[in-house]
């Protein structure tokens, strides 16, 4: 599952900051040089990106596997055609190498929530967005970042159910109906239980958040994001 993990890696050590600015420059650089070299040194940056919160390509493409259907489907479509050859690389060309630009931004964020905590994204988020709007959006991305996993967890625990009850036996749209349904009826429950649990703990419109403080280790990183924002002008 994509969330939070509590380590003592060089990315869990970096500022939240840094590491929202990396993206950003990633992002920039990645939507300027949608090339097969420029795709190439990105994906030695994501690697890397990676590598800095010891996780495996492999594990973060496992978390982000619902991400692919989406990703193949654009290239497969763009290059079917009536009548021989049936399919055109030509015309898939492009799809494709924006599918994978899309996957390595996905890597790079993947990275960013093994390694940053809710509190210290929703720190980040307010100093990056000043005043009540700032403290709105912070809050939200807290709640998300706590929310999501709990409703992911209860959508596989209902597919886990339907399988040991041979739910397998029945048509796909049965499937998906049984799963469907499960999920919405606990996310009405995990709603409530949200809600009362923000009232019973005096959820604070602007709470006290962790102190932000740059370091050593955290100006190569700025530097680097720098150049991949300002690549695209050079």
């Amino acid at each position: 599952m994509l969330s939070y993990e509590p380590g003592t890696t060089f990315a869990h050590a970096l500022d939240p900051r840094t590491k929202l600015a990396f993206q950003a420059g990633f992002a920039v650089a990645a939507f300027a040089y949608t090339t097969p070299r420029g795709l190439a040194v990105l994906s030695v940056l994501a690697l890397a990106a990676l590598a800095a919160a010891r996780r495996s390509p492999l594990a973060a493409a496992w978390d982000l596997r619902f991400a692919f259907p989406i990703l193949l489907a654009a290239p497969l479509f763009e290059g079917l055609v009536v009548g021989p050859p049936w399919f055109s690389l030509a015309r898939a060309r492009f799809p494709a190498l924006a599918s994978y630009r899309v996957l390595l931004l996905l890597f790079v964020s993947a990275a960013y929530v093994y390694t940053t905590s809710a509190r210290d994204s929703r720190a980040a988020i307010q100093w990056l967005v000043p005043g009540r709007p700032g403290r709105f959006l912070g809050l939200g991305i807290a709640v998300v970042f706590r929310f999501l996993p709990v409703l992911v967890a209860d959508l596989q625990r209902a597919r886990a159910a339907m399988r040991a009850r041979l739910g397998t036996e029945r048509s796909l749209a049965e499937r998906i109906r049984i799963v469907t349904t499960a999920g919405l009826r606990r996310v009405d429950a995990r709603a409530d239980a949200l809600s009362l649990a923000l009232q019973a703990r005096c959820v604070a419109w602007n709470p006290t958040l962790p102190r932000l403080g740059l370091g050593r280790r955290d100006a190569p990183v700025l530097a680097l994001a720098l150049v991949l924002a300002l690549s695209p002008l050079l």
